[in-house]
Parts: C-alpha cells; sequence; structure tokens
C-alpha cells in the first residue's frame, strides 16, 4: 500500500511540474501574440492560435517524458530534471520563435493569429515540437 501511495505521490508531483511548465508555455506564447489567447482560441475560435498553442505545449510535454524517462526512477533526479530541460526547453522555443519571425517578412506574431489560415502558423507549429524532439533526445 505505500508503494501505491509514494507512487501516487510521485505522479503528482511529475504532474503538477508539466501543468506548470505549460502553463509557463501559455503565457509564453500569449506574449508572443497580440491579443489575448484565450479569447484568440475559445471566442474568436482561431484555429493558427490553437494550433500555435497545441505545438508550444506537446514540445513541453515531450520534453517533460524524456526528462522523467530519463530519472531511471531517481525522483529527486527527475522532479529536478523535468523542471530544468522544461525552462530550457521553452527559452529555446522562444529564441527560434524570435529567429523565425525575423527570417520572416512582417510580424510573425500578427501573422499566427491571423483569422484566415496561414501556412506559416505550420512551420511555427513544427518548430516547436521539432525544438522538444531535439531537446528530448539530448536528454536521453
Amino acid at each position: 500500500m505505500q508503494t501505491l501511495v509514494t507512487d501516487l505521490l510521485v505522479t503528482l508531483a511529475y504532474g503538477a511540474v508539466g501543468v506548470l511548465l505549460m502553463g509557463i508555455g501559455y503565457v509564453l506564447v500569449d506574449l508572443a501574440t497580440p491579443g489575448k489567447l484565450n479569447q484568440l482560441i475559445w471566442t474568436e475560435r482561431n484555429r493558427n492560435a490553437a494550433l500555435l498553442l497545441a505545438s508550444n505545449l506537446a514540445g513541453v510535454g515531450i520534453i517533460v517524458v524524456a526528462a522523467i524517462a530519463a530519472s531511471d526512477d531517481d525522483f529527486a533526479l527527475g522532479i529536478v530534471g523535468a523542471s530544468a530541460y522544461g525552462i530550457l526547453g521553452l527559452v529555446i522555443m522562444a529564441a527560434a520563435f524570435v529567429l523565425l519571425d525575423v527570417a520572416t517578412p512582417g510580424r510573425l506574431g500578427e501573422i499566427l493569429v491571423d483569422q484566415q489560415p496561414h501556412p506559416a502558423v505550420w512551420v511555427s507549429a513544427v518548430v516547436h515540437l521539432a525544438t522538444g524532439a531535439i531537446i528530448a533526445a539530448a536528454i536521453s
């Protein structure tokens, strides 16, 4: 019974770290795009904004999963690793967004939340996912 309780508490801790990191990712995407992300997605049903956010959250999730898997059941290493690699991943994703913004005409944030579907959102989404995958590979 104690193993079950311990496993549940470990799972809760990892879940809390993952949700916190995804929350930070949400804030970063919200800062990088004009308007309020919650209004763009849930009120205006903006598919571009939803895809951009979803790819960021998935990228963070990939990193957290890799950090947990690489911890070899060492809880302290897993929590610290998930937190540190997650923050590093968010920083690298933000840097990649800035580089992509520099390489594209206009303001990328404005393009990515346009009401009309725009292919640039797919490019940005893949950058988020690829960044998460690259960091995950570096962890293991």
